[in-house]
């Protein structure tokens, strides 16, 4: 354990950092997943309206620094790609 006190600070921002990371990572991925498995089902209404959330979720990801901005822009770009396809059915 970090003895020195800028030392046990940061230490302790990283924690809360972690924490927060992980939170809206696991957001995000179940955010992807609900769109994906909707797809799969081809349920049109459903599919325009969790796509939308998950776009935001992406957005939101991207700028707070979780995500980098342009993955964050790429994984919404290649979910709305997959979306359009399955409504194109």
């Amino acid at each position: 354990m970090a003895r020195i006190k800028s030392a046990v600070k940061r230490h302790k921002q990283s924690l809360k950092r972690r924490a927060r990371n992980r939170h809206v990572r696991s957001t995000l991925k179940t955010a992807i997943k609900d769109v994906r498995s909707v797809i799969v089902e081809g349920t049109v209404e459903k599919c325009a309206e969790l796509m939308r959330n998950a776009a935001s979720v992406l957005a939101r990801a991207g700028s707070k620094g979780v995500l980098h901005k342009k993955t964050a822009s790429r994984k919404v770009s290649r979910l709305a790609k997959a979306v359009h396809k399955a409504t194109k059915k």
